[in-house]
């Protein structure tokens, strides 16, 4: 399963504003200065994380983005849906029934679901319950791990310290 790069700028972007603390709104040229990204497309997953309810928008010329709340309260799968959409990863085009193959089966053949379908939706529904299960407090606890000073780093990038 393949996600959109604007799943990881977006998850980062939120885990930035974390890292900054202190709630005051970031421009959103800053943001994405600070991993060298495209301000325009970063505005449109910054635009789809209000929506979502995961930002908030501040306008004005001190205006900017802002966590609309905590990221305990923040799952991997709301990052990926607020950015990727709720659609199903997979689609079942009933491919069985077409063909030479298909006109050979009986109707009885059909009155199950397809076990490509059935089994594709296991797999989806076991990716977005790990994603479900992971809270992006639970993300940056493993980066503070790995770098305890990633705090520091990102207000000091944004020239908060």
């Amino acid at each position: 399963m393949r996600t959109g790069k604007g799943v990881e700028w977006a998850m980062h972007t939120l885990l930035n504003l974390a890292w900054l603390g202190g709630g005051e709104p970031v421009p959103t040229a800053q943001l994405a200065a600070g991993h060298d990204l495209s301000p325009s497309y970063l505005n449109k997953q910054l635009q789809q994380l209000v929506k979502a309810g995961l930002l908030e928008s501040v306008p004005g010329a001190r205006g900017g983005f802002r966590l609309a709340r905590p990221l305990e309260a923040v799952s991997l799968l709301d990052v990926v849906v607020a950015v990727e959409g709720d659609e199903p990863l997979f689609t079942c085009a009933e491919i069985r029934r077409c063909g030479t193959i298909g006109e050979r089966c009986p109707n009885a053949a059909f009155t199950r679901p397809c076990a490509v379908r059935t089994a594709m939706g296991r797999a989806e529904t076991a990716w977005r319950k790990a994603l479900a299960e992971q809270s992006l407090a639970d993300v940056q606890a493993s980066s503070d791990a790995h770098s305890a000073d990633m705090a520091t780093r990102v207000r000091q990038a944004f020239g908060v310290d």
